[in-house]
């Protein structure tokens, strides 16, 4: 039974909707409000992202549906690893993909859970870092490392790479402080 705060988390304010499949996850789990309220927040920063990426550079090879179920997902562990919910940690990360590969998501799906603190994997790939930017730039938050591992694939000169990416992070995370509010208006 999905508690009413988590409904609300769910569906209000005029952030984009999860995919159906997160949000059923969300409320067969009784997710915590917070979580919820999150998760939309990274998905919606996370469909932005790869919809101006995608129209900037329209030859850059990123799995849209999978960058925003990985999103929608990512820190779903945190319904295992409450305290991470208002803490820091990791243990939710491979408790996440496991959680959801328990619950029959394919493998390709389910690994943004484990995958989203791990930008510097020589191993991640574009998907992966997209969720990662996602759940950084969502609170405005800039790591350098990882807008440079994602600038790596955008080709041509390594600056104007950069440049592209700094202007579309700019604009994104300009929507941080309502982000934040809408989270925090939600209990863990």
């Amino acid at each position: 039974m999905t508690t009413p705060g988590l409904d609300l988390a769910l569906t209000a304010s005029p952030l984009l909707r999860l995919p159906p499949a997160a949000e059923e996850l969300l409320r067969a789990l009784d997710a915590p409000p917070r979580l919820g309220a999150h998760l939309r927040a990274v998905h919606d920063v996370a469909w932005t992202l790869t919809d101006r990426l995608g129209r900037l550079r329209p030859d850059l090879d990123f799995d849209t549906t999978a960058v925003l179920f990985g999103a929608a997902t990512h820190d779903i562990g945190k319904i295992i690893h409450v305290e991470e919910l208002s803490g820091p940690g990791h243990r939710h990360e491979a408790a996440g993909r496991d959680l959801l590969i328990q619950y029959g998501v394919p493998a390709h799906l389910a690994r943004f859970a484990g995958t989203h603190g791990s930008w510097t994997d020589p191993d991640v790939g574009l998907d992966d870092l997209l969720v990662s930017l996602a759940d950084k730039i969502w609170k405005a938050a800039r790591v350098q490392t990882l807008e440079e591992r994602v600038s790596e694939f955008l080709g041509g000169a390594p600056w104007e790479a950069f440049l592209v990416l700094d202007d579309l992070l700019q604009e994104l995370a300009a929507g941080a402080d309502e982000r934040l509010a809408f989270q925090a208006s939600y209990p863990t």
